[in-house]
């Protein structure tokens, strides 16, 4: 597949964080170029404030057929290595270096769309349609890693082997999709919010393209990347409302996520696990001592929603799993595979 002279993928991730920085600041630099546009007022959290008053249909267009071109060649590059590469390496491959350039392509054109025409995705469908698609895909990867840390400390949920097995073959797709609609959702404009989403989108279109190599299971990369949307969450709250808002919510909830979950899969020993859960609550209480200890109840809501939607999303992939398992056994069962 590669040879030791190939780039470790390790590697490629030293390389690729910093890139993403570099690229989340060029888009910042490109967009001081941006016209100005007299939004619309903002009416409420279901309304989205970055869109034109006056949408065309060319406008409309630039942005769900760039999409749509985005997404075709995504999915279409994860059957190709499904069907042609088929097994992890320590190295980047050409098909590495090809994902990684269609989707540095695509980037651009997002960019040069938005200067064109501005719109993306968010004057025709629902902020809530953007924000449900990453709920989704963490939800997908609690199911989908159940199997090696559990879903409650370290302990497993007793989800079917079926479904945990379909998930991991097919999540690639799914993962596909939340990211590069979520991507296509926003224009590209400067704010911070906005760049600090595209940082975060930016590496997981790296984490995409990285697929079948040893680098995209690492599992402390991977955890990172679950992390992040605690720090993407908590910063945008604290801009968008100040340091009165929700912003405490979404901190301690996502948190409770990888105390809960996530911190059992790093292979940390029990001293560890018990100080990181002491910090979490000491630093809980001492955020809601100076909010009002009644409101602790907030850090809840998140981790409730992630781990009761797993429920549905079990019962929904089970009988699909059942329903193709014999052709994908004809085909030599389910292999490992990567989004």
């Amino acid at each position: 597949m590669v040879n030791d002279s190939a780039l470790r993928s390790e590697r490629a991730l030293l390389i690729g964080v910093p890139a993403v920085a570099l690229l989340t600041g060029l888009v910042w630099l490109a967009g001081q170029g941006l016209r100005p546009i007299a939004f619309l007022p903002d009416t409420g959290a279901s309304w989205y404030y970055w869109q034109l008053p006056e949408p065309t249909a060319w406008t409309r267009l630039s942005a769900w057929l760039g999409y749509a071109a985005h997404q075709i060649v995504s999915w279409g590059l994860i059957r190709w290595a499904q069907t042609r590469v088929r097994r992890y390496s320590r190295g980047l491959t050409r098909f590495n270096v090809l994902a990684l350039a269609a989707n540095l392509g695509f980037v651009a054109l997002h960019l040069v769309q938005t200067h064109l025409f501005y719109d993306g995705l968010a004057q025709d469908v629902s902020i809530f349609s953007s924000q449900g698609s990453v709920v989704l895909l963490l939800v997908v990867v609690l199911l989908m890693e159940n199997r090696r840390r559990g879903l409650v400390a370290g302990r497993r949920a007793p989800i079917p082997a079926t479904v945990v097995d379909f998930a991991r073959r097919y999540h690639g797709y799914l993962f596909s999709w939340a990211v590069v609609y979520t991507f296509w959702y926003h224009p590209m404009e400067v704010t911070s919010g906005h760049l600090i989403g595209f940082f975060y989108v930016f590496l997981l279109l790296l984490q995409s393209s990285l697929i079948f190599t040893t680098a995209h299971a690492n599992r402390w990369w991977t955890v990172s990347l679950e992390l992040l949307v605690a720090v993407h969450g908590t910063l945008v709250a604290v801009m968008n409302s100040g340091p009165g808002g929700a912003w405490p919510m979404f901190l301690f909830g996502f948190l409770a996520v990888f105390v809960i979950t996530q911190m059992h899969g790093l292979g940390l020993g029990s001293g560890t696990r018990w100080g990181i859960l002491g910090v979490y609550a000491a630093a809980a209480i001492a955020v809601y001592s100076w909010r009002g200890l009644g409101e602790i109840h907030e850090i809840t809501r998140i981790p409730m929603v992630e781990y009761l939607l797993i429920i549905p999303l079990v019962l929904i992939i089970w009988p699909v799993a059942l329903l193709i398992g014999n052709r994908v056994r004809a085909e030599g069962g389910y292999r490992r595979s990567g989004s």
